[in-house]
């Protein structure tokens, strides 16, 4: 079945996630007694915030509290949650009034982002955290263009700045290696070194594009642990 393949999970309960799909608007067209999506909604926000948490508290020992709420935020905001929504087709399986189909139609976020989060309530009722949590981890947090995308906030030159600068790495520096295409469709190379050691390479049409791409590739080097942190190549050195 389509549902069950989307989440990768075979409810017990069907009943449970069929309230999940259930949107408000959609009650008035039904003469059954069901409830709406907004209390599995509710208890799945909790249970997503707490997985999130936890999975950074771990993958990130020594980032700082605001650096993890802010992360964390990023993580499981509207935009991100309706992006994966609509890639995991739970959004297909909706049910809601002809109204609210034509917001989401054009472009509203929000009834497809809840979307998600009474999913992971309906999960956690009918298979215990284990569920929830595995869901969240394949849907989520193992989804590295995601992650990466909620990691630097769209500002990868900022977030590379910080993490060195908390480490007294110096500062990272950004050379153009290589300039190819025409005038009207130029693309630049851009790598970045902290120290005398490369950390990332990143192309753009701009220079400032190119940049950003190539501290974006500098962060998901560190965070999959592929950068040599010895002193000798993260600092300088000079000759007398």
């Amino acid at each position: 079945m389509q549902f069950e393949k989307a989440l990768q999970y075979r409810p017990r309960d069907w009943k449970l996630f069929l309230q999940a799909l259930i949107h408000r608007s959609y009650l008035q067209l039904i003469d059954e007694c069901w409830e709406s999506n907004e209390r599995l909604e509710f208890l799945g926000d909790a249970i997503l915030s707490f997985v999130v948490a936890e999975h950074l508290f771990e993958t990130y020992p020594e980032m700082e509290e605001g650096n993890l709420t802010k992360l964390r935020s990023r993580l499981v905001n509207r935009k991100i949650l309706a992006q994966r929504s609509k890639e995991l087709h739970i959004s297909d399986f909706l049910l809601l009034s002809p109204s609210a189909a034509q917001s989401i139609d054009s472009g509203s976020e929000s009834i497809i982002a809840d979307a998600f989060e009474s999913i992971v309530g309906a999960l956690y009722l009918d298979g215990g955290f284990s569920a929830a949590k595995r869901f969240i981890s394949a849907s989520l947090l193992n989804n590295p263009e995601v992650f990466k995308s909620a990691l630097m906030d769209d500002n990868y030159k900022s977030a590379l700045l910080e993490y060195v600068q908390a480490r007294s790495l110096g500062i990272p520096r950004y050379s153009v290696i290589q300039e190819e295409g025409p005038e009207h469709d130029r693309r630049f190379t851009v790598e970045v070194t902290v120290g005398v050691q490369p950390w990332g390479v990143g192309s753009g049409r701009s220079k400032k594009e190119a940049e950003q791409f190539s501290a974006a590739d500098a962060l998901e080097r560190i965070q999959q642990q592929k950068i040599d942190f010895h002193p000798e190549n993260v600092h300088e050195t000079t000759t007398k």
